[in-house]
């Protein structure tokens, strides 16, 4: 499945879950992940792996706590995804046989998480940093999966794949907040779509 474009679902009403997630589904997406901080998060996840099967990849985001994992995994969650580099998530994450996509900033940052068995690196917010900051890390970090997250939008998402990322993390450009509240998934589909090809179109081999 192409996971290399993953929607962030933060603050959208369970009524809504499921026909963005189709919509999503129809653009290409094969993965996305429902926040913690989502009210009925845990629910919205399990009530996704039951739609969709092993149609898509179906995650927790923004997992900040142990008490978060724990509650994500019971949920059917099959991957995790942080802010920020905490070892014990990675270390509950493998033990489970489960991906974490490790949020990281510095270069530090980005090692540690990998070293201890992060299968990729989120870096993040890399809204202010740009996609010079993504080939400035290949040269001496280029084994280590990166995922660009913060601010990515159709207008720049070209330049972190071309920079080598294996992937992006999308929040309100995809899931747009005012296209839920209208009901417009086709538009959401549309611009799902775009993400796709464009991912297409510049594949990185890592």
């Amino acid at each position: 499945m192409d996971t290399r474009v993953i929607p962030i679902v933060r603050g959208v009403a369970s009524e809504h879950v499921y026909l963005l997630a189709n919509a999503l589904y129809n653009g290409g997406i094969r993965a996305m992940e429902i926040t913690m901080n989502t009210e009925n998060a845990p629910q919205m996840i399990t009530a996704l792996r039951t739609q969709f099967a092993e149609r898509m990849w179906i995650g927790a985001g923004t997992v900040l706590t142990m008490g978060e994992a724990k509650s994500a995994l019971e949920a059917g969650a099959q991957f995790f995804v942080t802010p920020n580099v905490d070892l014990s998530i990675i270390e509950f994450a493998v033990e489970n046989n489960l991906h974490t996509l490790t949020g990281a900033m510095t270069p530090s940052e980005i090692v540690t998480a990998y070293e201890n068995g992060a299968s990729a690196v989120k870096v993040f917010p890399i809204r202010s940093l740009g996609s010079s900051y993504i080939r400035d890390l290949q040269g001496p970090m280029g084994h280590i999966p990166l995922i660009a997250v913060g601010g990515v939008s159709v207008d720049n998402a070209a330049e972190y794949f071309q920079s080598g990322c294996v992937g992006i993390g999308v929040g309100g450009s995809l899931v747009n907040r005012k296209l839920i509240e209208v009901g417009d998934f086709a538009r959401i589909q549309q611009v799902a779509s775009r993400f796709i090809e464009i991912a297409r179109q510049n594949a990185v081999s890592n």
